[in-house]
């Protein structure tokens, strides 16, 4: 083992040689000499620097009051929020190598009441399978689908115990949300359980293209929108406001490379108050239904086409058969080019509804799905052939 610098002397010593008779020099080692060390010279101090001073409380202090919000709120609403594990049972292969059990989705969702009803979005359960759902504490409990409704990406699990000391999450009224207010996000991205992640309200009013039916492809109104990351895993999971409840559930992202880019949306609180008692009732939400195909109206378009309003929705089409017909609302029939297409023009022009003015299809859309019900009669204001005229019309549920 080498113990530090040494040096090795050589001599010659005699030794006999028992066939010559004569001595025959042999060379012998010395064992090695530690080489001596003196003391170490003694470090010349550096000057004293006192560490880099505190932010005084009268700058952090609002800081602070935050901060202690987000750990207060994260300590109150983490045990509600779970995670969805969703597999598909797999028979066993002879001789194969396949898995008894095949991940299909991985989502989030939280507790809706004390009876152990588990919202979250309609995407992560869609598929079937076998679910279950993992607690903030760790208890994972096996979950059924008892109702779901694509028109809103909205979706009940039920457990049938819930874990001790863990309460549902409060709805907060979605009417009453600003653009600007703090939101925070709970979930699982990527499954990394209970994330928080913290934004603003960056948008009210959106709308996400929803399911494709015989029909045409429908919309889902009022979303909000956030900056609070949104990864996959957050489906499903609550976007919250700074008291902890609960102003909508995280559904999509916009993303040009399918990385968080800044815009999440979520489904409306009130719509979950709406649509969710349906779901634990009858498995199934029916949606008020006017039977139209729309476009908007814009002052530039209105000036191109010769049209009698410069802002509302004009009617482009009407399904055979649906309350639009039978209340004799009518569509297009007269086609004009306008920015590369064909716009029917002569279709009637949709300005108002029980009164309520109505600008573009999502405020129609909006209101169908926030103020009306199935066989509700509303009464729409019509512009035809340059006069204005009221209609009754009776929704029904939509196919």
């Amino acid at each position: 083992m080498f113990l530090g610098a040494c040096t090795l002397d050589r001599v010659r010593l005699p030794w006999p040689d028992l066939t010559a008779g004569t001595p025959t020099p042999v060379v012998a080692a010395v064992l090695p000499t530690a080489t001596p060390r003196g003391p170490r010279p003694t470090a010349v101090p550096l000057p004293a620097v006192p560490p880099v001073p505190t932010l005084a409380a009268e700058v952090v202090g609002p800081l602070e009051q935050q901060e202690r919000a987000l750990v207060e709120l994260y300590r109150r609403a983490a045990p509600a929020v779970v995670r969805i594990e969703v597999v598909m049972n797999h028979p066993p292969v002879e001789g194969g190598n396949m898995p008894d059990t095949i991940p299909l989705s991985l989502g989030s969702g939280f507790l809706y009441d004390d009876q152990g009803h588990i919202v979250t979005n309609d995407h992560v359960v869609e598929q079937g399978g076998a679910i279950q759902v993992r607690f903030a504490d760790a208890t994972i409990l096996r979950a059924q689908v008892i109702g779901g409704d694509p028109g809103s990406d909205l979706a009940v699990l039920k457990i049938d115990e819930v874990p001790l000391g863990v309460a549902p999450l409060a709805l907060a009224d979605s009417r009453a949300v600003s653009v600007g207010q703090t939101a925070v996000a709970i979930g699982n991205p990527f499954g990394l359980q209970n994330t928080l992640t913290v934004g603003v309200v960056s948008g009210l009013q959106r709308s996400l293209v929803g399911p494709v039916s015989d029909l045409g492809r429908f919309r889902i109104a009022n979303v909000i929108q956030t900056d609070a990351a949104i990864n996959p895993g957050n489906s499903g999971g609550p976007l919250l406001n700074i008291r902890g409840e609960v102003i909508g559930v995280n559904t999509a992202i916009r993303s040009e490379t399918g990385a968080f880019e800044g815009i999440a949306y979520a489904v409306p609180s009130n719509a979950v108050r709406r649509i969710i008692p349906e779901l634990i009732r009858n498995g199934r939400y029916e949606h008020p239904w006017i039977g139209i195909s729309m476009r908007d109206i814009d002052p530039l378009m209105s000036e191109a086409l010769n049209l009698a309003v410069r802002q509302g929705v004009l009617v482009t089409e009407v399904v055979a058969g649906s309350p639009a017909d039978r209340a004799g609302l009518r569509g297009g029939t007269q086609a004009q080019r306008y920015n590369g297409r064909m716009v029917p023009i002569d279709g009637d022009i949709i300005t108002a509804i029980n009164g309520e003015r109505m600008l573009t299809s999502d405020a129609l859309i909006g209101f169908l799905q926030t103020e009306a019900s199935v066989g509700d009669t509303v009464l729409l204001s019509i512009v035809r052939d340059g006069d204005e005229r009221e209609l009754p019309l009776m929704l029904q549920a939509r196919p």
